[in-house]
């Protein structure tokens, strides 16, 4: 019997894989972009993968700046697209 799992994605059923991060669900699902820069809207998603260039920031149940190549998913979370940089970055 497969175990299955999700979370939410901007309001949509993403599924998951136990120990899958955030970016590796979110490629899965056909998902390239999850943020977007404040001033011209130029879409960001998937870059270096070792939480350097934070590209794939994400808003996962309220908290802005959450790397998704570095988090793992977990069942119930509410994952938003980012826009621009949170305060305090």
């Amino acid at each position: 019997m497969v175990e299955t799992a999700s979370f939410e994605f901007d309001g949509a059923t993403i599924p998951l894989r136990r120990d899958q991060t955030l970016a590796a669900a979110l490629l899965a699902s056909g998902r390239r972009v999850w943020r977007v820069t404040a001033r011209r809207q130029t879409p960001r998603g998937y870059y270096c993968g070792d939480g350097v260039c934070y590209e794939c920031l994400v808003v996962v149940d309220g908290r802005a700046n959450v790397l998704a190549c570095q988090t793992l998913a977990e069942p119930g979370m509410r994952v938003e697209t980012q826009v621009g940089w949170a305060s305090g970055h």
